[in-house]
């Protein structure tokens, strides 16, 4: 055999100096890679038809930041269906996942490909890709050295997923998937601050308690509230959103409690409030800065005794449900002015979580780069959506100031850009294609824009306000709330004219 049990021996005892999981699993696939002679190699688990990569070596950095499901990547699912070790030949008409993301050879077809699907107790925990520019690369080794490497390396994922279990096993938690309780995990990104706001998700998740999520718009406050939810024993149970925001108020008392037939002009048969569909489950209240004082004093009663009362009902109703609240405003600058109770937001922020800006994660952002593309590539049904080398360095330059959501929809945009005149499907985003200094200025003029006209918008022609709401939406990252704070226009008469005017 061409690998000695030395050479294997020595990867073992470098795996147990690794101070985290995460620095075993780059420890490993940098070792396995200099022993194979390969390209790139990337550790992957599998977690619901679905690989995420945990650590590379020669792959382009925003890899780790992509999923790959197995119904568009039929490499993958053959490996993961393989059982035994896979070897695809060179002229393979499977297209590799990897084509383009291998630096320094992203004009080359991947020739040699080496799949090591890992197991734990016969169940798939996840595998092993070995890659190279050579079709002859790796014919010297054996099926059996390789299935040594294989077992090595699942005995190392294995026992990080042990010791993940262990850490976040609580008795409210004990009986739920494993992939259920590490729902933080798919949250994208390996910063301090992401690591940091998953230990807290990981600690909150399995309490009962009430949690406060702010942070900026666009940052992703919903993803953290599901993965509050899926990491607690309410998961199977539903949650309920509420976009306290888009409540007119004339109806926001019935949307949370619902109300009977004939207690008001409408209510032409009983309504079932959110916080009845929550029952046993977790109610999320978005945008909750935006909620009326009077329905803050209802919200609260609640909170405190656990009953609710339909409109128009004079009997109770007691429910149990989680409330997680989210906003994007200084609550404790309107408790000051008296926009916001104070006793609802102590109760609100027993735990609260935060959420950075990504101008503060830069680490995240090739990451989050290379999550889009394979969305992007998915929903175009493309064959490739790669990054070059200067279009990383302006997405990591760029301040970002609709945070995550703006960066999605700069790739997708890009990547209609890019598409334009390529039939082969393989695409490759260039810093041409995302215009990002122009989108800065455009956002700047249109809040200028809007601030001058607000006051005149009911006059203006049709044109010219759809023109405004149009421009003071994409400034705002397409949140209606803050769109209509800025043209000081009720959101539900925003919602209403956008409408008429054909913007929705």
């Amino acid at each position: 055999m061409s690998l000695s049990i030395t050479s294997l021996a020595n990867i073992a005892i470098d795996l147990q100096r690794g101070i985290s999981h995460q620095d075993r699993f780059s420890r490993l696939v940098r070792a396995l890679r200099l022993l194979l002679g390969s390209d790139a190699t990337a550790l992957l688990r599998y977690e619901a038809r679905q690989f995420r990569p945990l650590a590379i070596d020669g792959l382009a950095q925003d890899v780790l930041g992509r999923r790959f499901d197995l119904d568009v990547h039929p490499r993958l699912e053959a490996i993961a269906r393989a059982g035994d070790v896979v070897r695809f030949p060179a002229d393979s008409e499977l297209p590799d996942p990897y084509d383009g993301l291998i630096p320094n050879h992203t004009d080359l077809k991947v020739h040699a490909c080496l799949g090591l699907p890992l197991f734990a107790d016969q169940n798939l925990i996840g595998a092993l890709t070995v890659d190279g520019m050579d079709p002859l690369q790796f014919d010297h080794f054996s099926d059996e050295e390789l299935r040594l490497i294989s077992v090595l390396a699942a005995g190392a994922l294995n026992n990080a997923l042990l010791m993940e279990q262990l850490e976040n096993q609580t008795s409210a938690v004990a009986t739920l998937p494993l992939t259920t309780r590490t729902a933080s995990a798919k949250m994208v990104g390996l910063s301090a601050g992401m690591m940091q706001l998953r230990k807290e998700i990981e600690s909150v998740a399995g309490s009962d308690l009430n949690v406060l999520i702010t942070g900026e718009t666009g940052v992703g406050k919903e993803l953290v509230a599901r993965a509050v939810h899926n990491g607690s024993a309410r998961a199977a149970n539903p949650l309920i959103y509420l976009n306290c925001a888009a409540l007119p108020e004339s109806v926001a008392e019935s949307e949370l409690f619902g109300h009977v037939k004939g207690a008001f002009t409408g209510a032409i048969h009983h309504r079932t409030g959110k916080f009845e569909m929550a029952d046993n489950g977790t109610l999320f209240l978005d945008e909750i800065g935006e909620l009326p004082l009077t329905l803050q004093a209802k919200l609260l009663r609640v909170l405190q005794y656990g009953d609710i009362q339909r409109v128009g009902d004079d009997s109770s109703h007691r429910v149990n449900v989680r409330v997680l609240a989210a906003t994007n405003r200084d609550l404790r600058q309107h408790m000051l002015t008296g926009e916001f109770r104070a006793d609802l937001f102590h109760r609100l922020s027993v735990f609260p979580l935060h959420v950075p800006p990504l101008r503060e994660r830069d680490d995240d952002i090739t990451l989050l780069a290379g999550f889009f593309c394979e969305q992007s590539r998915i929903k175009m049904g493309l064959k490739q959506v790669s990054l070059s080398d200067a279009a990383r360095e302006l997405l990591r330059g760029y301040d970002w100031p609709g945070n995550i959501r703006e960066l999605e929809h700069a790739l997708y945009r890009a990547t209609v850009l890019a598409r334009s005149g390529k039939p082969d499907g393989e695409i490759w985003l260039q810093p041409q294609h995302f215009q990002l200094a122009d989108a800065e200025v455009k956002s700047v003029n249109t809040r200028v824009v809007a601030a001058l006209v607000v006051d005149n918008l009911r006059a203006a022609t049709d044109d010219y306000q759809r023109q405004i709401i149009i421009s003071t939406l994409d400034a705002n990252t397409g949140n209606w709330a803050a769109c209509a704070r800025q043209l000081q226009l009720d959101v539900g008469n925003l919602h209403r004219l956008a409408k008429r005017l054909g913007v929705k």
